[in-house]
């Protein structure tokens, strides 16, 4: 049976990886099925598009994995497909708490020949010699031969053969560029980044969030030398085909087990697997001195740190008191030090949340190395304690506000901020942290490092600017390499002619 795995985009904004969970099903499969992987955000189809390629390609099943903002484009596709009459499977965090709306059993369409309740390791192979008898049942839960709820383990984590998978979709060069950046630098028509896990869960049961919910609070890990394995195959197929790589560790919280954490991190550095990589983890983590050499000298190169807000009293009222904002300018200095540098995420119509907040949230980051600063408004999704909050206190404006994705748009009303107010917050975040003085500030603001670094935060930001200001045309980045040529000049002349070219005009070494 020909199988394809599909995730969807929304349609406004883009991820910058492909989805782990397609190759990990696929790995998973049992023998004697081909199983073919498309992700929307690098392949972008609408549903006639869609269907008909599962009507060329004779596929027998299909795997639909969503989170709530992609729901409603999911639901879209399942429809088109199983109109082709190939019966579909879907799985996430949105339909295992919502299984009734994916199967039709709220009163509204059913979507789903069948529903993948939380995490799919060990029912998938079920669901894959169901269907290929045409005996799907709706539902498929990981339970215990005692029907209670049960969480895989890592210890055996399948191989992903990143060494043969066809990864042409997941090029972030644009195409337009990767001939002039191979004359620029070695390998560089080429830039991908890969996602790898090395555990699961996170205890911390922040209010907003789904993950406590989807992979529960107990962590589990994979082996190091599992772990150590992956980035070897990575970084030699990197090596072979001349091209640019880096690794995005998808765990909840990379360093969630601090120990254990520095425990992989010194695996990877024996074994010389070191490839620049990115992670989540929270703040509070990072006030060890050890674990933030370790991640710089493993190849750390950006973290993503979920800060949230500047006000004590917001990030009690979410769950998320253990994040200080006192701490967060020498958590980042220490980081900065070793050339590390963050994606500093913060939410906006937090219930102590008033007009200005954004200005003030930008005038705190200006005292901060120069960092990746993303802005977004406070969402209650289905399942999490704040939905449930909200729900029972009458706030929410649009209670099922995933079936019309409307990105940087609330769902409820703020208790100190109007909805219009909470969006102008938003708004004025990304327009001002983005602008071109911004970005000319910020690459200013590393004149003492090599001109690898100010290219690396310049490009970075550029790539950022895209998550509020989508650029899905030719004009769309004119405009923007217009309105920042003078920064553009100055960098490229300093990596030509100046003091980079002799201490570090690589823009790869800083990533």
């Amino acid at each position: 049976m020909r199988i394809l795995l599909y995730n969807p985009d929304n349609g406004v904004t883009r991820n910058f990886m492909p989805h782990l969970w397609m190759f990990l099903l696929k790995a998973l499969t049992p023998s004697g099925h081909e199983v073919l992987v498309i992700d929307g955000n690098a392949q972008p189809m609408d549903e006639g598009q869609v269907a008909r390629y599962v009507r060329e390609q004779k596929i027998g099943l299909v795997g639909i994995g969503a989170m709530t903002r992609m729901i409603a484009k999911a639901y879209r596709i399942a429809d088109a497909i199983r109109s082709t009459g190939v019966p579909v499977v879907m799985g996430g965090p949105h339909v295992t708490e919502l299984a009734d709306e994916a199967l039709g059993r709220d009163g509204g369409d059913r979507h789903a020949d069948a529903v993948a309740l939380g995490e799919a390791d060990e029912t998938w192979p079920q669901i894959v010699n169901d269907a290929v008898h045409g005996e799907l049942k709706d539902i498929y839960a990981p339970v215990d031969a005692t029907g209670r709820e049960h969480k895989p383990s890592l210890k055996q984590y399948p191989v992903i053969p990143w060494d043969s998978i066809d990864l042409d979709q997941f090029n972030l060069v644009p195409k337009l560029a990767r001939a002039l950046l191979q004359k620029v630098g070695e390998g560089w028509g080429t830039f991908r980044i890969i996602p790898v896990e090395s555990g699961r869960g996170c205890p911390y049961g922040c209010e907003f969030c789904t993950v406590t919910g989807f992979f529960g609070d107990s962590i589990r890990f994979r082996s190091n030398e599992s772990v150590v394995n992956e980035l070897l195959l990575l970084k030699a197929r990197a090596r072979r085909e001349k091209g640019q790589m880096a690794v995005f560790f998808i765990d909840d919280n990379f360093a969630i087990n601090v120990k254990r954490t520095k425990s992989l991190l010194r695996d990877i550095i024996a074994a010389k697997a070191q490839v620049h990589w990115v992670a989540q983890i929270s703040a509070n983590l990072l006030r060890d001195e050890e674990l933030v050499d370790l991640i710089a000298a493993s190849g750390g190169k950006w973290i993503f740190i979920g800060m949230e807000s500047i006000d004590p009293t917001n990030l009690k009222d979410v769950n998320k008191g253990f994040n200080r904002p006192g701490e967060y300018a020498a958590v980042l200095e220490r980081l900065a030090q070793r050339n590390v540098y963050a994606i500093t995420s913060f939410i906006f119509g937090m219930d102590n949340d008033t007009t200005g907040v954004a200005e003030r949230t930008l005038t705190q980051a200006k005292t901060w190395p120069p960092g990746l600063p993303i802005f977004g408004l406070l969402t209650p999704l289905p399942g999490t304690p704040l939905y449930k909050r909200l729900e029972l206190s009458g706030r929410l404006t649009r209670p099922k506000h995933w079936q019309e994705f409307i990105p940087f748009a609330m769902a409820h009303t703020p208790l100190k901020l109007t909805i219009q107010e909470a969006h102008a917050e938003v708004k004025y975040g990304w327009e001002q942290a983005y602008s071109p003085e911004a970005l000319a500030q910020a690459v200013d603001s590393l004149s003492n490092r090599p001109v690898g670094y100010r290219i690396n935060i310049f490009l970075a930001r550029l790539c950022f600017r895209g998550i509020y200001f989508p650029m899905m045309g030719k004009m769309a980045w004119l405009k923007v390499v217009f309105r920042n040529r003078q920064t553009i000049f100055k960098l490229a002349r300093e990596a030509i002619f100046g003091r980079g070219r002799t201490m570090n005009s690589n823009p790869h070494d800083a990533y």
